[in-house]
């Protein structure tokens, strides 16, 4: 697993090592003798035990074998499998095409009572409008070179925006002004998408908040995220999707929140940018 940016990720990928390392000791075992069992370069040992690489699920079962510890075999291999989960590349998550993760977010959506969503990039998934997805999903699927099922990823992602509407479902979305002038998508693409804006605004499960070019900055730009509930966040980043789940870091994610919202314009003052940027296409 690469090196992720979340401390989160990296403290679960150390602790897993910890536990192998501690495996190895109780067993009597120098790094040279597990090595030796297992068949494999000592150099592959010390990566694992600074948590530099994660064992594959083989390397595990050939561990515990070589510390005499079979018992041990599922609980780890689940705990590894968790930590892969906290750091997840988006060309392994497309590698059959982008549905499957499209499915993967509708669940989350359908799961969460209050979504903070924070974007400087693109409009939020369950904001977005078939046309405006189908151009976005499109240039993700050419630049990572990923199978093309767009049209069933698009209807997935679409499919999410029902929660705007039913259940007990609250959306705070915050967004960067720049995300209203940045074209996806050809110019009806994105009036399309701009009317769309304006259109769910009055709704009362969205409050939509736009930080203008202009604002002083208390909290910089930042990656998207989306805090769902206090459980966890997601953390969008160009090559994979972070989950944090740390209490620590959610509660800096939620303050980042809240330090973003009070930059942010609401009601009238947020319709005026998203109609600037509306008139601005021609």
């Amino acid at each position: 697993m690469p090196a992720s940016p979340s401390s989160s990720a990296q403290a679960a990928r150390e602790a897993l090592a910890v536990r192998l390392s501690h495996l190895r000791r109780d067993a009597g075992l120098t790094g040279r003798e597990l090595s030796a069992r297992c068949d494999w370069h000592p150099a592959k040992t010390t990566r694992i035990q600074k948590g530099e690489v994660a064992p594959s699920d083989s390397d595990i079962r050939a561990w515990c074998a070589a510390c005499g510890a079979d018992e041990q075999v599922d609980d780890l291999i689940a705990t590894s499998r968790a930590v892969d989960s906290m750091y997840q590349e988006w060309r392994r998550l497309h590698r059959n095409g982008l549905r499957r993760s499209q499915e993967n977010a509708y669940a989350s959506n359908a799961q969460a009572s209050l979504q903070r969503v924070y974007v400087s990039n693109v409009v939020p998934g369950f904001l977005q409008t078939p046309a405006y997805a189908t151009a976005l999903l499109s240039s993700i699927t050419r630049f990572q070179g990923t199978p093309d099922d767009v049209t069933e990823a698009v209807a997935a992602r679409v499919a999410r925006s029902r929660f705007l509407y039913e259940g007990n479902h609250r959306y705070a979305v915050l967004m960067e002004e720049w995300v209203l002038r940045s074209r996806i998508g050809d110019a009806d693409a994105m009036a399309g998408q701009l009317r769309h804006l304006l259109t769910v605004m009055p709704l009362a499960s969205v409050s939509l908040g736009i930080i203008p070019f202009a604002a002083e900055r208390s909290v910089w730009p930042l990656e998207a995220f989306y805090l769902y509930d206090e459980r966890r966040v997601a953390v969008e980043t160009l090559t994979a999707r972070i989950g944090v789940t740390q209490p620590r870091e959610l509660d800096d994610y939620a303050k980042a929140f809240e330090g973003l919202s009070k930059m942010a314009v609401y009601g009238d003052n947020a319709r005026a940018l998203i109609t600037a940027a509306l008139d601005a296409l021609g």
